[in-house]
């Protein structure tokens, strides 16, 4: 029996690394409430839930101290758990679901999310009294557990999978898969090949990346009924949220900020990203040397897409936040017509072809970040582009004509950016 003027609600709780982080109450007008366990609030060893939430951030107190709160979407730090685009239909179809159900996706993919935390549908009898408002009643949310549900951020269509001799296969619900297979796109030609190819020439350019691989599209078992073009090859990607069957804590930049994923390319910009990494991660020089290094073969790349969801920070020891590995580097001027930008601001400018050192100087001053430990890094990352990078070209799997455009590209840039090439 349901008394009159109860509220219905259904209750997630959220737990990282076998700690309670808290619980997340969703009601039906599409409000969702985020309150913090006092056991997580007041233990000043707990495992980092976002970086607003270490111990030793700024004002940490006054974040932690009230439950976070919205309407519709999840917080930001939550709603970037969540697919987007045609992975996040594909799963709201099979759901029975609208797309923006976040709190409903949550509570299906909370078994194998990015990251380490996991979400798990509470009893009723279970969600403690300070979590409740007097005429709430608890109804257990559904997480459709017998399903091959992972989540993923970002718009591609991708899969957690795991590989066993040479063959890959979704991840069950709840079992960790460890590669991210890119599946070919059905709106622009031969992406595979062009991350692959891209992400080999970062490597070679000094920037720290996971293993990569081109699989065979007929190597993928039991994928769901989607289109795909005539392409042999996926790409694949190794979790760095995963080793030896465990999940490593990461987040991107839009949570570390609290944007939600649309915002991904406004407000912030490099200086903002590059500040947090040197004051707040573990070794803050050397990631942010690696970040400056990322940024300006983000520029020699043609890649306009290093936006906030495309940098991360990683917990290895459940608490400190370093640079994570690079990933979703793509040579997108190939498919984007005569793109001039990259993603977000950097030392006032957006466009690739009016960058110079100038411009690298004048984000490292407005971050704080001393210049002279910057300079040498972008001196070494642009020798190793110009005496690597024509060469190896020719023997990465590009698109010819994907080739040639990048190799125009570098002919465009800045005197202080130019990679010539012999053709």
């Amino acid at each position: 029996m349901i008394v009159s003027g109860t509220e219905q609600i259904h209750v997630l709780e959220l737990t990282l690394h076998r700690t309670k982080v808290g619980y997340l109450t969703g009601h039906k007008d599409g409000r969702s409430t985020l309150t913090f366990a006092p056991e997580f609030t007041g233990n000043s060893s707990r495992p980092t839930f976002t970086l607003t939430t270490h111990p030793d951030f700024p004002n940490v107190k006054k974040v932690l101290a009230k439950p976070w709160s919205r309407r519709q979407r999840l917080h930001p730090v939550l709603s970037n758990l969540l697919p987007e685009g045609v992975l996040r239909e594909l799963l709201a179809q099979y759901l029975k679901i609208h797309i923006d159900n976040e709190f409903a996706l949550l509570a299906s993919l909370g078994q194998d999310l990015p990251g380490a935390l996991i979400v798990t549908a509470t009893e009723p009898d279970d969600v403690p009294d300070y979590v409740l408002t007097p005429k709430a009643k608890v109804i257990k949310a559904n997480m459709q557990s017998d399903a091959k549900h992972f989540s993923l951020a970002g718009v591609q269509m991708k899969f957690s999978m795991r590989e066993r001799d040479g063959r890959y296969r979704i991840a069950e619900s709840g079992n960790l898969g460890d590669w991210i297979i890119k599946t070919p796109s059905t709106r622009h030609k031969l992406v595979p090949l062009n991350e692959f190819t891209a992400m080999r020439l970062a490597q070679k350019a000094g920037i720290d990346i996971p293993d990569t691989r081109l699989v065979k599209v007929d190597a993928l078992d039991k994928l769901p009924a989607i289109s795909l073009p005539d392409e042999e090859f996926a790409f694949a990607i190794r979790r760095f949220d995963r080793k030896d069957g465990q999940r490593i804590h990461t987040e991107d930049f839009a949570q570390v900020l609290a944007k939600y994923s649309w915002q991904k390319y406004d407000g912030p910009n490099y200086g903002q990203i590059g500040k947090i990494i040197y004051q707040y991660t573990g070794d803050g020089l050397k990631n942010v040397q690696q970040f400056a290094r990322r940024l300006l073969t983000n520029i020699l790349l043609a890649n306009g897409d290093a936006h906030l969801k495309n940098w991360s920070l990683v917990y290895p020891d459940t608490v400190t936040p370093e640079l994570s590995l690079a990933y979703d580097i793509v040579i997108t001027r190939v498919y984007m017509g005569d793109e001039r930008e990259y993603a977000l601001n950097l030392g006032g400018n957006k466009n690739w072809y009016k960058i110079t050192f100038d411009h690298f100087r004048a984000w490292a001053n407005k971050a704080d970040i001393p210049w002279k430990a910057i300079k040498p890094q972008l001196d070494d990352t642009l020798d190793k582009a110009r005496s690597l990078w024509p060469k190896s070209l020719g023997d990465l799997p590009a698109n010819h004509a994907h080739k040639e455009q990048l190799k125009e590209h570098w002919r465009l840039l800045s005197a202080d950016f130019r990679i010539e090439t012999a053709d």
